[in-house]
């Protein structure tokens, strides 16, 4: 098969929400699909709801149902849900099969076990702890198990490496300039209007933080940070956006929500907190054009796709001083911060929304913005997707996996 020759190309992920790797998935489909292959992505959808948005490549419904219980309970359902899918009479062959994650990965895993399907690819966003035993070994062994192993940071390569023996390669991420872009719409005015937005020309600064509450987004500190610009900013917002998640942080909301009722202040529409559970993902650019700031300040991260989005925007970025952001982001394109101290996610903060670092900011960040495309991810996919096809091999799954028990079981 010539690199010349069209693919079809199933991309798994394991959610119809906007989590990182199903957008990755979504746009690096849609440019394929531009470049003249047929891909279809697929994920579980209990609801029917279908993908956040439309895409303009194939996307497959996985037939799922609403699951109670723990996590656990979960992710092996899903596991069998993917491979009865994959088993059901007439269901189409693809020359790729690609999981963007733990769930979909495990059931290529058992689906090559059986012959279903001749191996797949695997991208690690990131890695995830996990308490439960049988969560933890889900997720060694959906990648172990593959072909090829992808990475969008040299973060996580690396722990592939010291930690598995795995060897990943590198592909991009990127941004649709298209979409996130700094050119106000209607939509700007009816979120400032829903949400109580207050006008920056009084002094006001907005600071957007996405993902909601949990461990990894650091909210906790940025809450305390934000305690401390309201010294300085009386009249400062801070608005918490997003949040689905499968996995469990409800102690981690339980400290934010105590260390949020000690400090007296007012949340809701036009108050000091506005919190926001969904976003329409045609309302994101707005969300994104309507904040002073994008306060990124994580301890963990995959990449942080929303980085980019907020600059392609012409919005600020305060953002960790830890890979990956490192690896991507040069010294002047952001603010950057500890995210171990709130006092300078604080100072990272007042520092991005004052007028001069602004406009400099925000020309970093359209700079930034063109050094990442989809098309280019796209390019690196397809060659990936050849060399795979030129030359599969069972041989580099197992030496991974007798690396892993090795050096875990000697």
């Amino acid at each position: 098969m010539s690199d010349a020759t069209p693919l079809k190309i199933a991309l798994l992920t394991h959610s119809t929400n906007p989590r990182g790797g199903v957008v990755h998935a979504m746009e690096v489909g849609e440019a394929m699909h531009v470049a003249g292959h047929a891909v279809t992505v697929h994920a579980p959808d209990p609801q029917k709801k279908g993908l956040f948005r439309a895409t303009v490549c194939g996307y497959s419904a996985v037939s799922a149902a609403t699951v109670s219980g723990d996590l656990e309970t979960l992710v092996r359902q899903r596991i069998g849900e993917y491979v009865a899918w994959f088993e059901r009479p007439g269901a189409p062959a693809f020359d790729i099969y690609h999981a963007q994650d733990s769930i979909s990965a495990n059931a290529l895993a058992a689906l090559t076990e059986r012959g279903r399907i001749p191996g797949f690819i695997r991208t690690v966003h990131h890695l995830d702890q996990f308490e439960s035993p049988q969560l933890a070994a889900w997720q060694t062994r959906g990648f172990l198990t593959a072909d090829r192993v992808l990475c969008v940071s040299r973060l996580w390569r690396s722990a592939l490496s010291n930690d598995y023996g795995v060897a990943a390669d590198i592909v991009d991420n990127g941004v649709d300039t298209a979409r996130f872009t700094p050119l106000a719409d209607a939509h700007d005015d009816a979120l400032r209007q829903m949400l109580g937005l207050r006008d920056r020309k009084d002094g006001s600064p907005l600071f957007l933080v996405v993902g909601g509450v949990e461990p990894r987004k650091n909210t906790l500190a940025i809450l305390q940070a934000f305690i401390r610009i309201l010294r300085v900013f009386p009249m400062a917002q801070l608005l918490v956006a997003g949040g689905a998640s499968l996995l469990d942080h409800e102690a981690y909301q339980k400290n934010f929500a105590e260390l949020l009722k000690q400090s007296g202040i007012e949340t809701g529409p036009g108050k000091s907190i506005v919190f926001i559970d969904k976003v329409d993902d045609v309302q994101m650019p707005a969300l994104f054009r309507c904040a002073d700031t994008l306060v990124f300040a994580s301890l963990r991260e995959g990449f942080g796709l929303a980085v980019l989005e907020a600059m392609a925007c012409g919005t600020p970025v305060v953002v960790s001083r830890i890979a990956p952001f490192t690896e991507y982001l040069q010294g002047g394109d952001c603010a950057w911060v500890d995210p171990l101290e709130p006092a300078s996610i604080a100072a990272g903060m007042a520092h991005a929304c004052g007028p001069a670092a602004r406009d400099r900011l925000r020309s970093a960040g359209f700079a930034a913005c063109r050094r990442h495309t989809w098309t280019r991810s796209a390019t690196q996919h397809l060659k990936i997707y050849h060399e795979h096809l030129a030359s599969k091999s069972s041989a580099l799954p197992e030496r991974q996996s007798t690396f892993y028990l090795e050096k875990h079981h000697a």
